[in-house]
């Protein structure tokens, strides 16, 4: 199975500890997070994905608010110029530890985090990074390759 991203948390996911908007959220996070460091592909798409859906059920869920969304152009910029290939609707990517400690290397420096301002989660996440992202619960598979298409 495919698990379906949108840009911004491809950032998002770098810095991710366990903690999230409600429990059934951080719960469905943990789930993602464990897939992907299993190996299983995203795929990009555009506007809510697999970690906003137990957050869609909310009246007026802040996924489809211009500032996310505005978000996800910006990440999807910034992480395609680290990358050298662009990240945009259907693009397919599986981790590796190479594009992780990459991505984590770029969002610690900075280099990625201009979507984030604005974002509530901005301190923690930069704390997170600071700490040598000590808890992260994404972890890379080893042995595996990045694919693109």
């Amino acid at each position: 199975m495919t698990i379906r991203i949108r840009p911004h948390h491809l950032l998002c996911m770098l810095s991710y500890v366990g903690k999230g908007y409600t429990p059934p959220f951080t719960a469905n996070y943990d789930r993602i997070a464990r897939r992907l460091s299993d190996g299983e592909t995203m795929v990009i798409v555009d506007g809510p994905d697999d970690i906003c859906t137990p957050l869609l059920s909310e009246k007026e869920p802040h996924c489809w608010r211009d500032s996310v969304v505005e978000r996800d152009k910006i990440s999807a910029r910034d992480v395609a110029r680290l990358l050298g290939f662009p990240i945009q609707l259907g693009s397919l990517i599986r981790l590796d530890h190479a594009f992780v400690e990459r991505m984590r290397a770029a969002f610690a420096a900075g280099e990625t985090r201009q979507a984030c301002m604005g974002c509530e989660w901005h301190n923690l996440c930069s704390a997170i990074a600071d700490t040598g992202f000590e808890g992260a619960r994404l972890l890379p598979p080893t042995g595996r390759k990045l694919i693109r298409k």
